[in-house]
């Protein structure tokens, strides 16, 4: 079985477009969800709805897969499921260690979905001596005095951190020097990384403070339609709002 240490997804050197990319995931989970329900094909449209995203963007995105659909009949799902697994790498085994066992972490540690989506956590970290030996969802934690031997003995390239903030740098500084090349930062903090190491980080008060934003503006919105008066601030679907290629600006940095 291959391991993510000797093979690397093709995207980047077929020139598929970072924003192309991150809409793969959601029109796999659209596709795995039809192929659950034994939907043969499915339309653009269809297909862009369930996703999320207008038909044009999708049919353009699919472009770069080489993947045209067939006029009245669609794409075939399961054909389409296969072709966006292997170019997000997902057709083989990816090792993951998540490093932080605390309520997080261990929550991560439970998640079911990573098997059957191409990833396997290989190990569970901590820093407490008191958790070493504790099994959490199945898996023994391990400490992080064994960081790099653990990175090394099961050929992991991906790490996730679910650290307290002020241990989230040394901790990425450790997975970088064993050679892990992909993090996914769930420490509410920035973290410095060298070139040719991607970051994913994803901040959960973050995200429920655009929400607040969106509901504030929404109740200002409300009161000035109550007293007659044109809002100020433009709607979520104005052209303001949105980015180069007609997106809402992503909420969570890369």
């Amino acid at each position: 079985m291959a391991t993510g240490r000797t093979h690397r997804p093709a995207t980047r050197s077929r020139g598929i477009p970072e924003a192309t990319v991150a809409r793969l995931p959601l029109y796999l989970r659209a596709l795995t969800a039809l192929s659950e329900r034994s939907v043969p094909t499915v339309s653009s449209e269809e297909l862009a709805a369930a996703a999320g995203v207008n038909s044009a963007k999708l049919r353009k995105d699919f472009s770069y897969l080489g993947s045209y659909g067939t006029r009245g009949v669609g794409y075939d799902v399961e054909y389409l499921v296969y072709q966006i697994s292997r170019e997000l790498g997902l057709t083989q085994d990816w090792p993951v260690v998540i490093v932080g066992i605390g309520n997080l972490g261990a929550a991560l540690a439970n998640y079911g979905g990573f098997a059957s989506r191409g990833f396997r956590v290989a190990a569970l970290i901590d820093a407490d001596p008191a958790m070493a030996g504790k099994p959490v969802a199945g898996i023994p934690v391990q400490h992080t005095d064994d960081l790099e031997k653990i990175i090394k003995d099961n050929g992991v390239s991906i790490g996730v951190i679910a650290t307290p903030a002020g241990a989230a740098q040394q901790v990425c500084d450790r997975l970088v020097a064993a050679g892990v090349t992909s993090i996914l930062n769930f420490a509410p903090t920035v973290l410095s990384v060298p070139d040719g190491v991607d970051v994913r980080k994803v901040d959960l008060s973050i995200e429920l403070q655009i929400l607040a934003f969106h509901e504030q503006r929404k109740a200002g919105e409300e009161t000035a339609a109550g007293d007659g008066a044109l809002p100020a601030a433009t709607t979520r679907g104005d052209s303001a709002d949105q980015g180069p290629d007609g997106d809402v600006p992503a909420v969570m940095p890369a």
